[in-house]
């Protein structure tokens, strides 16, 4: 009995986030980007999370001008999905309408490489990957245990150290994509002004001065105040409440 209640709140939840997200795309045809916005508002606080709901969140957004919620929900989407060539472009434009100009300095040496190998796919897909290879693999041993053919035996046996090579670079990978979601915090300005100190604490001047929709990444955090880097290699400090994290 407990079961079948279980599985009628999960089909409910399911539904009305379904629907929510459906009422978000009528209102959105109808320009009526405020109310689109709160139909998928409604559906985050149910946890139902995706890149398209987040896509569609960020286009509502920008068709409102505003800018850092639209560049947020756009970051948000390809946290989810890396790949997403639609969020990615549309981000694109809504940055064009940010006030800060911050140069991006191109990362370089063997570390750029691994970085540009690994970040091909999500560490989820890596895993995935390892896993298809891994049952290649036992599929191998068995042809290579059961053949009765030399040939057949040497391409079982080569094959097996081809993929267990395939298997280390797809499992570490993971690892390392894993590692880097993790270890970086992504944030978006959400002040329209916010000050950067040298010091996190209150008073002293400002060092530079920040605008809503820039991108900015949490190193530490100390109090009401967080540690940011731009994508310059400029550092300082901001309060906790003129920024919003990714993730």
């Amino acid at each position: 009995m407990k079961n079948i209640l279980y599985i009628l709140l999960l089909s409910t939840q399911v539904f009305f986030a379904q629907n929510g997200f459906e009422k978000g795309n009528e209102y959105y045809g109808k320009g009526k980007y405020n109310e689109a916005i709160a139909a998928y508002e409604s559906v985050l606080k149910d946890n139902k999370h995706s890149s398209e709901l987040y896509f569609n969140l960020g286009n509502a957004y920008y068709k409102l001008n505003k800018v850092a919620p639209s560049i947020y929900n756009y970051e948000k989407a390809l946290a989810l999905d890396p790949n997403d060539s639609e969020s990615s472009n549309n981000l694109k434009f809504a940055q064009k309408r940010t006030i800060d100009e911050i140069k991006v300095i191109p990362k370089v040496g063997f570390g750029k490489l691994v970085r540009d190998f690994t970040g091909i796919y999500h560490y989820n897909t890596w895993a995935w990957i390892s896993v298809g290879l891994a049952t290649t693999f036992l599929l191998f041993f068995i042809g290579y245990y059961f053949s009765q053919i030399t040939v057949s035996k040497r391409i079982f046996f080569f094959g097996m150290f081809v993929l267990i090579f395939l298997i280390l670079i797809s499992v570490s990978s993971a690892i390392f994509e894993k590692s880097h979601f993790d270890t970086e915090k992504p944030a978006i300005v959400f002040a329209e002004i916010a000050d950067v100190k040298s010091e996190p604490r209150n008073g002293g001047p400002a060092i530079f001065v920040l605008h809503e929709g820039t991108k900015v990444y949490v190193e530490e955090i100390i109090g009401k105040w967080k540690k940011v880097q731009l994508t310059d290699g400029t550092e300082g400090w901001i309060e906790s409440n003129a920024i919003r994290e990714v993730k």
